[in-house]
């Protein structure tokens, strides 16, 4: 099953990065119409479709051979081969981005049926607040893995 998943997985990104163009302009239309359509209410849907597609990215890359924070990690290094402890932690720190997107989309979808006044200020206020804590104690754990395991700022082998 987990097989079949990727192969259909790899096919559809395939196709998604070869009409990429396609896409983006299909898409940009139908924010337009919806924005035309709907008045302001269709801005509603604008966390939510975009918490959803960063969600997608990272969950997708679980299964490439390389996912997103691992390829970040690695150019924000100079490229070459990570370390294996990092390939590991970076992983790992892959399904817990995972973990706190979908709760992230999960909200942001929840408050499409609040109020204007919660919408806001999840959307426009504790999202953002969250998502910093969350980088910054990412950051710490980080440092201190680094130093707990000896390893230097490069993390290439």
């Amino acid at each position: 099953m987990k097989n079949l998943f990727v192969k259909f997985y790899k096919s559809v990104a395939a196709f998604i990065k070869k009409f990429a163009f396609v896409f983006s302009t299909l898409f940009t239309l139908f924010v337009i119409a919806l924005f035309y359509f709907t008045g302001l209410k269709g801005l509603k849907l604008y966390p939510v479709v975009v918490n959803f597609c960063i969600f997608f990215i990272f969950f997708s890359s679980l299964f490439d051979k390389e996912t997103v924070i691992q390829k970040f990690a690695r150019v924000s290094e100079g490229g070459g081969e990570l370390h294996p402890k990092i390939k590991t932690y970076t992983k790992n720190l892959t399904y817990i981005w995972c973990v706190y997107l979908l709760f992230q989309f999960l909200f942001s979808f929840a408050t499409l049926f609040m109020s204007d006044r919660v919408w806001v200020i999840f959307n426009g206020c504790v999202s953002y607040i969250l998502l910093g804590l969350f980088f910054a104690i990412e950051y710490v754990f980080r440092i201190r893995f680094k130093k707990k395991h000896n390893l230097s700022e490069k993390i290439s082998k």
